[in-house]
Order: C-alpha cells, then structure tokens, then sequence
C-alpha cells in the first residue's frame, strides 16, 4: 500500500466525511442505559443509530454485496451489524460502540458534553472519543484499501448501544448472531486509549471491576444532631471504617490478598518500557489539584497499578443535602458507590463476593450494612502476538506516526473483549484507540484528537492488509 496514497485519501475523508457528520453525534445526548432509564422513551440512542445508519449507508455501495442491519432485541438496545464481502473467507471483526457517558459537572465555559466545538486539532464534546469515532474510521480504512486495490479479508463490523453499561446486551447479539459473525481470525477494537499522541499503542491487558453500592443505616429518619449525637453512631463514621476493610487510607492499597494477581513478567517489562516512553507523562496528563502529587514515585509502578493492581476509587455518595442545604441532622443512612478496578485475570464474580463478604461481616453497633455489587466484570489478558500481527503493528505505527509502537495495559474495562476472548481463544486482537492525554473520556472536557484519529485509521488499513498476506498453517 502506498503510504502517501493512504494519508491523503484518509485526511481527505476525515476532513470531508467524518467531521460533519461526528459532529452531529456529539450534539445527541444518547446517555449510555445505565445513565438514562428511560432512554427509549427519549429517542436520543435511535437518534445516534440512524445517523450513523445514515451516513454509512451513503458508503456502503461501494462494496460489492455489502449489507447493514439494525439489529433489534426484544427489550434491548439496538446494535449495527455490518458484513463486507472481502477477498477471502476469512473474518476480520472491527468493533465499536456509540452510547456515551454522562453530562458530568467542570466543562470549561465555552464548552459541553452535547455542544461540539473544534479548537485546533481538538473536537470538544462528548462521545467524539469515546467512542463514536470507530465506526467511521472502519469505513475510511476500507474505503482507503479500495482506492489503492488491495486485498482484505471480509470484515464484520459491530456497534453496540450498551457499552458504557458494561455491555450487558451485548452477549445477547453475540449468540443471536454468531452464525453470520463466524469465527474472526482478527478482531480490531478502536475504543481503547493511547499513551501520547506520537506513536500507536496496543492494550495488552484490561482491568476488571467489582462495583457496587455500601449502605449503612442507622436511623429510619433523620433526628437533630444536638440530641443524638454521642448516642447514635454516624452513619458516615461506620461506613469509612468499613472501606479501610478494603483500602489502607494512607497508602490507596487495597488490603484483600484475593484480590491480588502475579503479574506477568512481560507486562512488567512493558509497563517498564512504557514509563520510559511516557516519562513524567505517565501522571502528568491528570488535572492535579494544588499541590497533589500522585501515590508513589515510581513511573513504572504507576504504570502496574493503574494496569494490573486492584485499586478503588469512592464515585458517588447518597444520603447527605448539599452543605448550603444542611441542617443540624444526624442523618438516617450513608451510601456509597464503590467503583473496586480488578486485575485483568482475576475473577470479578468472585472478587465481587469476597468485598461483599467483608464489608457486611460484623456490622459496627449492629446497624443495618448492604454490599449490593452484582457479579463483576471480570478483565482481559491479551493472547501473544503472532509474529506476523506484530511485524504489522511495527509497520503500522511507523508508516503512520513515523515511530515505532508501545505496548500497555489499559485500567478500564472493555466487556466484549473478554467475552471474544472466552469465544475464539485462538484469535488475534488488536485493541487501540485516541484517548491520549488530556482527552478526559468520561470526565469534561472530552476531546477528539484528529491527527491521531487520522493515523489509528491509516494503522487500521495496513493491519487488515497484512492480515490477508500473513502466513497461514
């Protein structure tokens, strides 16, 4: 494939295709399900699939027995499932998603998660990142591949409606429609993130979570704090001592032994060689506030505990007004929404039940103590690279950003990865994406980066052609 040829086309693409109608997406607030129960009634996720059904339509009758469904489960949320004929029976499976995350509060002023703004090389808004661009970069790379005449395998492409929701409708799909998926030989995932801006980066591995909500109650209402307190214990005061069951407040360890993995020697050479790459980069891209300084000095370890060591983080709190609202009142109960990252091969089910476990054990002072956490979502270890997948990722990264490719752990949580993983053991996976430094997914200020949204696709165009070329048997 001529390197030229192919930045030309995808710049072009991008600048003429993708800009318009991606901005468009952002303005949809298609909150993921878990954001917005009522997102049926609403409208704003059929919004987001008939634009993108729309757009893609307009591309699809350039391949020759191409087709597009808008799968529709009973009681579920839709999925767009594309199937393009290649140049072989092979498979390649090219996976996305387009709901989002919600509003969250700190947007700069002249910016917002449903009001798309371009700064630079910067697309503002929500969802730009994260993850909407995926499947119009699956359609540049083809359509880039066409121009120059190269071959592919055939390529299945998948976007789900669920996956800020942790994907809980996707295997529905998966089952409803593995007999027309087949079995992937490649599956390329764009809904990761990447540690700088300069080269392409591989996800080797992703964390689990164990999530859920602590409860402590303590009164059936609230009652004036001058009469009650030193004879009603605080609600708050049983539930921090519950978390340091978990955590060890002065370091952010978590205490559960179970809750460990042994890390493999290869992911801690890589996390070594990523902290390298990164340098003062690996903490520097996060909004520190004042003079906050990250929980160890290490580079390299800071790369493991954010890839490979279970970590906590404290996501929401119920039960308390506002302090403009607050009066005098010893209030009736405390809830907190316990967000537990597990290590990507460790179980979360079980995970899950071991912190329930813990925390409900011997309530303090009897009061009423519930862990509702569900099952988990255990994590995903990638398999080893053939040699052929990572002589193409080499390639790809150094045709497109003109320096050779990382490799990292991502701290996150891609569901489907684990499920295809557990479907097609014998599969190469190629996880990446645009979340670079600063892109702040999930958080304000969510930006696409377009060089970079660019350059994955043209990494995506030379990975599906050496894909067809690679050494078979």
């Amino acid at each position: 494939m001529n390197t030229d040829q192919l930045k030309s086309f995808v710049g072009t693409f991008w600048d003429d295709a993708i800009l318009p109608s991606i901005t468009e997406y952002i303005r949809i607030p298609n909150k993921s399900p878990a954001f917005d129960p009522d997102w049926v009634a609403h409208g704003y996720m059929e919004d987001a699939v008939c634009l993108m059904e729309s757009w893609a339509r307009q591309y699809l009758s350039a391949f020759a027995g191409a087709t597009l469904e808008v799968v529709r489960l009973p009681g579920r949320t839709p999925l767009i499932f594309i199937d393009i004929p290649g140049d072989s029976d092979d498979t390649a499976l090219l996976y996305g998603h387009l709901d989002k995350q919600p509003e969250m509060k700190g947007w700069a002023d002249d910016l917002g998660p449903w009001k798309p703004v371009l700064k630079g090389d910067k697309l503002y808004g929500r969802g730009g990142a994260d993850d909407g661009y995926a499947i119009y970069a699956c359609f540049a790379a083809l359509l880039a591949m066409k121009e120059q005449k190269v071959p592919r395998a055939r390529c299945v492409i998948l976007i789900e409606a669920c996956e800020e929701s942790g994907s809980y409708d996707l295997p529905y799909y998966v089952d409803h429609l593995l007999p027309r998926i087949g079995t992937p030989s490649l599956v390329v995932c764009l809904d990761s993130g990447c540690g700088d801006w300069d080269r392409l980066w591989l996800t080797t591995s992703l964390r689990g979570i164990a999530a859920g909500t602590l409860t402590v109650k303590v009164l059936t209402e609230g009652v004036h704090s001058g009469d009650a307190s030193g004879i009603v214990p605080s609600s708050f005061r049983i539930l921090r001592g519950l978390l340091s069951r978990l955590e060890d407040e002065a370091t952010g360890e978590v205490r559960l032994p179970d809750l460990y993995v042994q890390i493999p020697p290869q992911r801690i050479e890589q996390a070594k060689q990523a902290a390298q790459v990164l340098g003062e980069q690996v903490y520097g891209k996060f909004p520190f506030a004042g003079g906050t300084k990250p929980m160890v000095d290490d580079t390299g370890q800071m790369v493991l505990n954010r890839t490979w060591r279970p970590q906590l983080a404290i996501t929401g709190m119920d039960g308390y007004p506002t302090p403009g609202d607050a009066g005098n009142v010893l209030l009736p109960y405390s809830t907190a929404k316990l967000s537990l990252r597990t290590p990507p091969t460790l179980d979360a089910s079980e995970a899950a039940r071991k912190v329930k476990q813990v925390l409900e054990a011997d309530p303090p002072y009897g009061a009423e103590v519930a862990f509702d956490g569900g099952e988990g979502q255990s994590g995903w270890h990638a398999p080893p690279l053939a040699p052929w997948l990572e002589k193409a990722v080499a390639e790809a990264s150094t045709r497109a950003f003109g320096n050779t490719a990382a490799y990292m752990g991502e701290g996150g949580s891609i569901p489907f990865m684990g499920m295809l993983g557990a479907k097609f053991p014998e599969t190469q996976f190629v996880i990446t994406g645009v979340l670079g430094p600063h892109s702040n997914a999930h958080g304000p200020n969510e930006f696409l980066h377009l060089p970079t949204g660019k350059k994955v696709t043209e990494s995506v165009a030379t990975m599906l052609a050496a894909h067809h070329h690679r050494p078979r048997g």
